[in-house]
């Protein structure tokens, strides 16, 4: 099998992008494949031993069957936990495409399936006249949609499913993550974006407490054979 690569979005921020992105992984690895997460910007950062360490990083690094050096996995870390593009400013860098796209190319060498996790939604801003969905579409990369089932969240999924599919991007499945374990009606409203968005569901993770919850049990629910069939 050729390398593979896949580019997962969420419809917000806090929506369980990095969980589910680490809960593909070990799927994809129970596959018998080797498979490692990329998360091209990181915005926020602690200093721990005298190195900047973002915890989404972490996870996905410790996560992946393939060991690669950081700055591959992830080309910019930057310090402030906010909008990348103002993180970016104050930090003094640019952020370039190029760096992303030479890094994934060495990621997708190296391991059967890469899986690029994005920042925040669909459409962050990343400079003046770029952002992540930009990314996205010069990536070329079927999408993966994490839906954070929350009130409010049906119209945030159809909209970001529509524009992927307005760049001209797959969307090769989405996730129904329950961030809400209190959500009313959490059936009905899976069913409905199941009926509306036009890609298949991978599955249902379930409500994870936290502060450390266990992708590798999350693995068992999603079906990432549908991804790379």
């Amino acid at each position: 099998m050729s390398s593979r690569a896949f580019f997962v979005t969420g419809t917000d921020t806090e929506v369980g992008k990095t969980f589910t992105t680490c809960a593909l992984i070990h799927a994809t690895r129970v596959l018998g494949l080797s498979a490692v997460g990329m998360k091209p910007v990181a915005a926020g950062a602690d200093e721990v031993d005298g190195r900047a360490i973002n915890d989404d990083v972490a996870a996905l690094i410790a996560a992946s069957s393939v060991i690669r050096p950081e700055r591959e996995v992830n080309p910019y870390l930057l310090r402030a936990p906010v909008a990348p593009h103002i993180a970016a400013l104050e930090d003094g860098i640019q952020l370039s495409p190029i760096a992303i796209f030479t890094a994934l190319k060495n990621l997708r060498a190296a391991a059967d399936v890469v899986f690029v996790e994005g920042v925040g939604g669909f459409r962050v801003p990343l400079g003046p006249a770029y952002d992540s969905a930009d990314l996205a579409r010069d990536l070329g990369l079927p999408v993966i949609l994490v839906v954070g089932m929350r009130l409010g969240c049906l119209s945030h999924a159809l909209l970001t499913a529509e524009a992927i599919d307005r760049r001209g991007l797959s969307l090769a499945g989405w996730v129904a993550n329950q961030i809400d374990p209190a959500m009313l009606r959490f059936q009905e409203n899976r069913e409905a974006l199941a009926s509306r968005i036009g890609a298949p569901l991978l599955g249902t993770l379930a409500h994870q407490a936290a502060p450390l919850p266990d992708a590798r049990e999350a693995a068992g629910q999603l079906n990432v054979a549908t991804l790379l069939a």
